[in-house]
């Protein structure tokens, strides 16, 4: 992965998803590393950040190297200045740009002008980092990916982009409920599809969250409205009113099913109060790993694991 791009999931295969899942545990023991050092990544912001910011930040330290924070006003992206002329700028002072942006078209045009890698940090198109994090997470708490059945209630957004593209490439069974207009595009679909052909997994498209849920090893969850879609919300909550997960909804999955949720989380909309708390739930785990993945992620593109890691596989 050394010098590439990562714009969506589907940039990476399984192997090489299997491989961060791998070297993020291993880095997750193994604590701090100079396996960065002397490289710069700068964090390129449209949208308000907790988890992205904090813990692309840390992982750059923990692994020896430094960060560079560029706010909406400092930058002004496809405004105060062209995207291409940014990309270009930055290429000459950092060794990768990670951007989170309102549009993904900007993102793409960001990584054909800058000679460095350019990393989705979040886009309206796609989550990849997160969804990355998401199966860590789901490895640890089951040992394993293949044959597990994700079910995803909502909205066919990012987020269930990415994870419907990762699971896809991982062996899983991935099944979502989204109301009649909100499902996922069918591009992201057949793309799916055709992965899930090849790793031996399944995927599953329907209005009906008790379907989606039935026996499932995960039931994951996001907001109804993302941001940049505020103006939306109320029509959204009458929409998706039948699609919130509540303790009644869980039960009809496996018995050592796990909830899951990238968060912000609004409780009381997507997911019922005491659900986010309940001993089912892994959201905080996942927020975690939001840190051990980017390590691994930024690791293998700046430069790849130089520090060995042998004995905490």
């Amino acid at each position: 992965m050394k010098g590439k791009d990562l714009l969506s999931v589907a940039d990476l295969s399984g192997e090489e998803i299997r491989q961060l899942i791998s070297d993020a545990v291993d880095m997750k023991a193994a604590g701090w590393l100079s396996t960065l050092s002397g490289k710069t990544l700068a964090i390129m912001f449209e949208k308000p950040s907790l988890r992205t910011r904090v813990s692309f930040e840390l992982a750059m330290r923990q692994l020896g190297g430094q960060t560079i924070y560029l706010s909406p006003a400092e930058v002004g992206l496809g405004q105060r200045e062209a995207v291409s002329d940014v990309a270009r700028v930055l290429s000459r002072y950092v060794d990768a740009i990670a951007a989170r942006t309102f549009s993904h078209k900007s993102l793409e045009t960001l990584a054909s002008y800058s000679s460095v890698p350019v990393i989705n940090a979040l886009s309206d198109w796609e989550h990849p980092c997160q969804a990355l994090a998401d199966l860590l997470t789901i490895y640890e708490k089951k040992g394993e990916l293949t044959g597990l059945a994700l079910a995803f209630v909502g909205d066919g957004n990012n987020v269930a982009r990415s994870l419907m593209l990762a699971a896809s490439l991982s062996g899983m069974n991935f099944r979502i409920a989204s109301p009649s207009g909100y499902a996922i595009d069918d591009r992201v679909v057949q793309l799916a599809q055709s992965n899930a052909a090849g790793s031996g997994g399944e995927i599953l498209c329907t209005d009906d969250p008790r379907l989606a849920v039935s026996q499932a090893d995960i039931v994951y969850t996001d907001v109804w409205a993302s941001m940049g879609q505020e103006a939306e919300a109320e029509a959204r909550r009458k929409i998706f009113a039948g699609y919130q997960v509540t303790d009644e909804l869980l039960s009809l999955a496996g018995e050592e099913a796990i909830f899951m949720h990238p968060l912000p989380a609004h409780r009381g909309e997507e997911v019922a109060e005491g659900v986010l708390d309940s001993p089912r739930s892994v959201v905080f785990d996942q927020a975690e790993n939001r840190l051990h993945l980017q390590k691994a992620l930024l690791a293998q593109i700046l430069g790849g694991l130089e520090i060995p890691l042998a004995g905490y596989r």
